[in-house]
């Protein structure tokens, strides 16, 4: 409850907001193809330590179809990729009975099949920003994400504590002389959760910035594994469902040492930025040239203007965070602090890499990526006041893969 630091809007403003005029639309937007289906590479190697905490409990797994079950179509990168890949029955019911021994579910239909090759020509053309996974990587492939919700799977302990901890003391801007390593087997009550505890002294707005999005990604993330909880397995029938214990142990005043209120209360400001993102992006895709294409002309069409609303949604906000605030001291010092606030993102995108939980790995790339194309797009808006109506844009342009994991991302 209250008000949120660093900005003028309150906590019960944005429940309102949301709960009335965002969230169903965006729930539906969330169902239609194009936003369902996001492109990742779950095989590439932490590049950080060796790998040793993959996880091996059944939730977390994924059972991607073999390169040779896939149709020519959906290969990227391959010579004839836009050829109709013919499809051997036998080798479908392969794929899909692999997919059905994973729990993360990449079955495509072949309408979807037939829609990728169009999209990956379209992706083609785009400028990128961010660390991406490289979309023509053999081992990149498409999953579907309804089929794979985001919940809690079993993953914890030193493997998935030392992802944390590598954002938080490596990547989260905070002064130095307070170091406080994480330890998942000291006896704290907070356990993975007794992160950073610092006072703001000397940190400038950016960097306040910078940690609270942080913190609230990894409050967002956390409130879905308790609201998403495997309850039971009973005769390998799982019940999922919210696990409020768990929630109490992570955002308890209590149990927190009064830390769990703060980090919800980044979960709103983390909110408040992906809202101003995509308030600040509408002229992008308000423009006819921008279409979201599966192929299917008349899902497309509605596609666009369910996003469209949601966009005149996002205008009529009257709380907004205002990042001009952000960056705007001297020309040379902004540059430099921009740059930085860059390289420390695209860092924590590749620690994502280190998660070894497949569906974690999974959402934490899309909500990372998400948060990624959010700041690029807040960082952007002289380049997309200036886009051509008529013809791509060289000075700002988003792929798909950046589209679907900003709507996603915004959406948990």
């Amino acid at each position: 409850t209250g008000v949120l630091d660093d900005c003028l809007c309150d906590i019960e403003s944005i429940d309102d907001f949301n709960t009335f005029k965002i969230f169903p639309k965006i729930q539906k937007l969330q169902e239609r193809d194009y936003f369902r289906y996001y492109k990742v590479n779950l095989k590439r190697p932490c590049p950080f330590w060796a790998d040793d905490g993959h996880c091996s409990i059944k939730d977390c797994h994924v059972e991607p179809c073999p390169e040779s079950k896939i149709p020519v179509g959906i290969k990227a990168g391959s010579s004839n990729k836009y050829s109709k890949a013919a499809n051997n029955s036998k080798e479908l019911e392969d794929c899909e009975q692999a997919n059905k021994l994973g729990a993360v579910n990449s079955t495509l239909s072949n309408q979807s099949k037939e829609a990728f090759i169009d999209w990956a020509r379209y992706d083609d053309s785009q400028d990128h920003f961010c660390e991406l996974d490289d979309e023509r990587s053999p081992d990149a492939q498409y999953v579907d994400l309804l089929l794979n919700p985001e919940r809690y799977t079993g993953y914890k302990g030193p493997s998935a504590w030392r992802v944390w901890n590598s954002i938080y003391e490596e990547n989260c801007f905070k002064p130095r002389s307070v170091y406080r390593p994480l330890n998942p087997l000291a006896p704290s009550r907070g356990g993975l959760e007794s992160v950073c505890h610092f006072s703001w002294t000397g940190l400038c707005l950016e960097k306040r910035v910078f940690y609270k999005l942080i913190s609230g990604l990894h409050a967002s993330i956390n409130l879905h594994l308790c609201a998403n909880y495997l309850l039971e397995e009973t005769w390998g029938k799982p019940r999922w469902g919210p696990n409020v214990k768990e929630f109490t142990r992570r955002f308890d005043p209590a149990e927190t040492k009064g830390e769990g209120p703060r980090r919800l209360k980044n979960l709103y400001f983390l909110y408040l930025i992906e809202l101003r993102a995509l308030s600040k992006v509408a002229p992008y895709f308000e423009r006819a040239v921008v279409d979201l294409y599966t192929g299917n002309g008349h899902e497309d069409a509605e596609s666009k203007a369910l996003l469209l609303d949601i966009f005149r949604d996002t205008k009529s906000f009257h709380m907004h965070f205002d990042e001009k605030s952000m960056f705007a001291g001297d020309k040379k010092g902004a540059k430099s602090l921009k740059e930085e606030f860059r390289l420390h993102f695209k860092n924590i995108s590749r620690i994502m890499d280190c998660v070894g939980c497949d569906k974690c790995r999974l959402w934490g790339k899309l909500q990372t990526q998400g948060l990624g194309t959010a700041l690029k797009i807040l960082f952007s808006e002289k380049e997309i006041q200036s886009l051509p109506e008529n013809s791509p844009s060289k000075g700002f342009q988003l792929t798909r893969q950046e589209i679907v994991a900003l709507i996603n991302a915004f959406g948990r």
